[in-house]
């Protein structure tokens, strides 16, 4: 049985997670958060900050968006059939050989791969099995996989290599349910960021939580669809922010600190300068060099008082 309890987790592991900086964004938030009656979230990706807030607060409206097809079926998936995603991930957890059979381990792992690639197109036209189907597998690529990414090239095909994580945590059934009961009033919508003003409530908050700007040109994890986001897409958003603005809508925005390669990089103290930018520390979360990782600062920029 689940424990209603608990608060609900990322059920996915995601490049930029910010599972560590919400005690930073809750103190953020806007003091009177609980007079809002929507909060939308345009780039949900692994939903830590959205299901902090629904844990802790309370909205009459939820709106998530994201311009990945595999999350948001995901999330959709486990709104509407979470007790089926747990029972194919069982079997593919019950199947995944043991750390010992490192041959046979691979095998499994890249036909399971080769299968999600295989199927990738027209996901949403699905039939019901199969859309349990390939969440169940999506959850098991990425929990098995290296560092725990999400990517795919060009043509929409996951590949990320198998990890060498002894003993994953495939399945989380307490965690999938608790995700389940957390979500059942979430509005899901592929598409675009740009879509986050056909959602707007009486008084809205949003989240932004873009792919962040690399700070060198090795250190990019921006491949979370086949399209990049580049620093044209930043420039848009930040016009979008200032509409937004103007309209009178309250928005928090997280990215990367560019003072952190380059104490000269202005490119987001220009871009946000009419608004407020707080430095937050936070840990490197994903680096493919262990002498990459350790404490940086980030970005949270908003445009209300707090």
């Amino acid at each position: 049985m689940s424990n209603r309890e608990s608060p609900p987790r990322p059920f996915l592991k995601w490049a930029g997670g910010k599972r560590q900086l919400l005690s930073e964004i809750e103190e953020k938030l806007p003091k009177d958060i609980e007079a809002y009656d929507t909060y939308v979230e345009p780039f949900i990706g692994g939903g830590a900050v959205m299901f902090h807030l629904l844990y802790h607060h309370s909205f009459q409206n939820i709106v998530a968006l994201d311009i990945n097809p595999e999350l948001i079926l995901c999330y959709k998936t486990l709104q509407s059939s979470v007790k089926e995603v747990i029972k194919e991930l069982r079997l593919l957890r019950n199947n995944y050989p043991s750390h010992d059979k490192i041959d046979e381990r691979k095998e499994y792992f890249y036909s399971i791969r080769g299968e999600w690639n295989r199927n990738k197109s027209k996901i949403f036209a699905q039939k019901k099995k199969e859309r349990v189907k390939r969440v169940a597998q999506t959850i098991f690529l990425n929990r098995t996989c290296f560092n725990g990414l999400f990517r795919v090239n060009s043509k929409g095909e996951f590949n990320v290599p198998i990890g060498s994580y002894k003993n994953p945590k495939i399945l989380d059934v307490d965690n999938l349910i608790n995700v389940s009961q957390a979500i059942k009033d979430v509005r899901f919508h592929h598409a675009e960021y740009s879509e986050v003003l056909l959602h707007l409530g009486n008084k809205s908050f949003i989240y932004f939580d873009p792919p962040y700007r690399p700070l060198t040109n090795s250190a990019s994890f921006t491949a979370y669809s086949k399209s990049g986001f580049n620093d044209d897409n930043q420039h848009q958003l930040a016009e979008l922010c200032q509409q937004l603005h103007e309209n009178g809508v309250q928005f928090l925005l997280s990215n990367s600190d560019p003072k952190n390669a380059d104490k000269e990089d202005m490119f987001f103290d220009d871009l946000y300068a009419d608004f407020t930018i707080n430095r937050v520390e936070a840990n490197r979360a994903i680096n493919s060099k262990g002498s990459g990782r350790g404490k940086i600062t980030e970005l949270l920029v908003q445009n209300y008082n707090t």
